[in-house]
């Protein structure tokens, strides 16, 4: 029988964990190193060090924001289909015919809203072009989200 994940379950993606991050993680500790080794001589091996040095900084930065990208793209992903369920629950109807008129942050926006007042700020949200300021003005049973990375 398979257990289910626990909240401390912590998932790896086995080429970013152990194969990207470590080499970037090696290549930028290795590059710095061997540029401050030549730092000062106006040589031929001093420019290319800090040409790798940089390069691999900047590609790790890169690496740890895009490990961010990936978490909130999937939030975006979850709260949508979040926002389809609870507004086929508040009124057997699916979203998804209304869903193309609407923009990511009136989605983002209209979660907060109580099952009574969804229904009619997504129409309000699609007839009146509301932004994500307005619509969350305008709901009166506001359900913060406390789970966004």
């Amino acid at each position: 029988m398979a257990s289910s994940p626990t909240k401390n379950t912590v998932m790896y993606y086995p080429w970013h964990h152990f194969v990207l991050m470590p080499a970037a993680f090696i290549l930028a500790a290795y590059g710095v190193r061997r540029y401050v080794d030549v730092a000062g001589n106006d040589s031929e091996d001093s420019r290319l060090w800090f040409t790798v040095a940089a390069l691999a900084v900047v590609g790790l930065g890169v690496l740890l924001m895009l490990r961010q990208h990936y978490a909130l793209t999937l939030q975006d992903r979850i709260i949508r289909l979040e926002l389809r369920q609870q507004y086929f629950e508040a009124t057997g109807q699916s979203l998804r015919p209304l869903e193309g008129q609407l923009t990511l942050p009136q989605i983002l926006s209209l979660r907060f809203a109580g099952d009574a007042e969804l229904p009619a700020l997504v129409q309000a949200a699609i007839r009146e072009k509301l932004s994500a300021k307005d619509i969350q003005a305008r709901i009166q049973d506001f359900h913060f989200d406390h789970m966004r990375v």
